[in-house]
């Protein structure tokens, strides 16, 4: 069994400060994927025993940027995807494995008034075809905040969202798309029915309220759902605004 851990850390440093390695070490995932460190190279001495570590930074300090930790060394890793207009935001890596490649993604927010949907759904179409690339040497895991609740059941207050970033109909569609292409919702698969979220506004006590948002997510190429043993939650981590998102795969 591989156990494989999804965590938007919302500034790593801050995150250290709130139990962290505490959670890394319980969890002893043989992946473990970070987004939104918040970091530069250096501004960080993360101590990991038994983890070969990878990083991508933003350009711009502070600000998006992902990480990868893993226990088996893998054949080859990518940063970005190879498209220099969306390589600078540090968003994703690539590890390739024997079976198959894992990604950790950091999708952009179409933030405030929807002044980035437009790149958004370029982003979109880029990472789909970039990710339709790599499946065509194996199959592919991807994982992270996809900054997207998919349907209604992800997210508390549907109608009151449907024009806020991250549940506008084109950002559900593009979702939508995502599955049309052969990547399976890992959680939702096994959990057709089950209300969870992923993520929690610090403002208003949502998440004391569990007004949330599920937009973490691992989704699988067709050819290993069946490898799919388990996918979970733990909306009992704190430490973020996100909480981690499992993937136990028969292997």
């Amino acid at each position: 069994m591989k156990k494989m851990i999804s965590w938007n850390v919302n500034g790593l440093r801050a995150c250290m400060k709130k139990g962290f390695q505490e959670y890394f070490e319980a969890a002893d995932a043989d992946i473990f994927c970070l987004q939104e460190t918040k970091l530069q190279e250096g501004q960080i001495d993360l101590e990991l025993p038994g983890y070969h570590q990878y990083w991508n930074y933003a350009e711009k300090k502070g600000y998006s940027g992902t990480a990868l930790f893993t226990k088996e060394e893998p054949i080859s890793v990518r940063h970005g995807i190879g498209i220099e207009e969306h390589d600078t935001e540090g968003r994703v890596i690539t590890a390739e494995f024997p079976e198959y490649f894992v990604v950790t993604v950091y999708t952009p927010n179409s933030q405030d008034e929807l002044k980035r949907l437009a790149y958004r759904m370029e982003w979109e179409d880029a990472f789909l075809s970039y990710l339709k690339g790599l499946e065509q040497e194996k199959p592919v895991i991807f994982c992270g905040d996809l900054n997207v609740a998919a349907t209604e059941m992800d997210i508390k207050n549907a109608k009151a969202n449907e024009k806020n970033a991250g549940f506008t109909k084109e950002e559900r569609e593009k979702f939508a798309v995502i599955k049309e292409k052969g990547f399976v919702d890992s959680f939702r698969m096994l959990y057709p029915d089950t209300v969870t979220y992923s993520w929690w506004s610090y403002r208003f006590q949502a998440r004391q309220r569990n007004a949330g948002w599920r937009l973490d997510y691992f989704m699988v190429s067709e050819s290993l759902k069946d490898a799919v043993a388990d996918a979970k939650i733990h909306t009992e981590i704190l430490g973020s605004d996100h909480c981690p998102v499992e993937l136990d795969l028969e292997v």
